[in-house]
């Protein structure tokens, strides 16, 4: 992806009272302000410095409009769940597509050029994850959602590259995953059994795993390594916030 590219920052609400929100007392999560600044803003302006031409926030909160309209982006609405507002924004912004989400309040613009940059030129939709000692590393003690493989553990960093239009197979996998995430069994039969015994005998590494889940919908995914510990850091809890304002302060 070249400079000039299309970035969607996902700031939508899944309704009720956000508890990180709550927290830092303001009305919406992407208005929490992380060195002065609302995260929402801080992702745009990390996009704009790694070289995004079009930028896209999905969010129909008119306080987070009022934001993302003065930094320059634009707002589009969001659908009822995050991977059908991806979908949407797919449809109306085309590929390539970098996504994103507000909450990522330590954005820097280096981390997405790195990412662009190690993305392999075959992918049809690539994934950034960060190895947990490299994590570790960066932030002494932080708690994250770990993935664990047979190289190691890996945690997501929220940073997506939809390449080319067969992506929405990607998207239509993860509204499938969304509706049946009480329904393990169903999860069991998208994923293929191979690719979970694999999993279960310890077999299984995180760049097989996304490439074998990929081609169960007939595309070509891929994983890419972090090259920051920090890039795994996103706002999901109080104690998130308070650790990314500590190292932003």
């Amino acid at each position: 992806m070249s400079a000039g590219f299309t970035a969607l920052v996902l700031a939508g609400s899944r309704g009720g009272v956000d508890p990180v929100a709550a927290y830092a007392g303001v009305a919406h999560k992407a208005l929490i302000p992380v060195g002065g600044v609302p995260m929402v803003a801080r992702v745009i302006q990390a996009l704009r410095e790694a070289g995004a031409g079009r930028i896209a926030v999905s969010t129909d909160a008119p306080e987070v409009i009022a934001i993302v309209e003065a930094a320059g982006a634009e707002p589009i609405a969001p659908a009822a769940q995050p991977s059908a507002s991806v979908a949407a924004a797919l449809a109306a912004l085309g590929t390539p597509l970098l996504v994103t989400t507000a909450d990522h309040a330590l954005l820097r613009p280096e981390w997405v050029r790195h990412f662009l940059a190690d993305v392999p030129a075959e992918a049809d939709v690539a994934i950034l994850l960060a190895e947990r000692a490299l994590v570790e590393a960066a932030a002494p003690g932080t708690r994250r959602t770990w993935y664990r493989f047979a190289d190691g553990a890996w945690s997501g960093c929220n940073l997506f590259h939809l390449a080319t239009p067969r992506a929405a197979a990607a998207l239509a996998l993860w509204q499938r995953v969304e509706t049946h995430r009480k329904r393990p069994w169903r999860l069991a039969g998208m994923i293929g059994l191979g690719t979970l015994l694999r999993y279960a005998l310890g077999r299984l590494t995180i760049a097989a795993a996304v490439a074998r889940i990929g081609a169960s919908v007939g595309i070509r995914a891929a994983m890419v390594p972090s090259r920051h510990g920090l890039a795994a850091l996103d706002v999901d809890k109080p104690a998130d916030l308070d650790l990314a304002r500590a190292l932003d302060p």
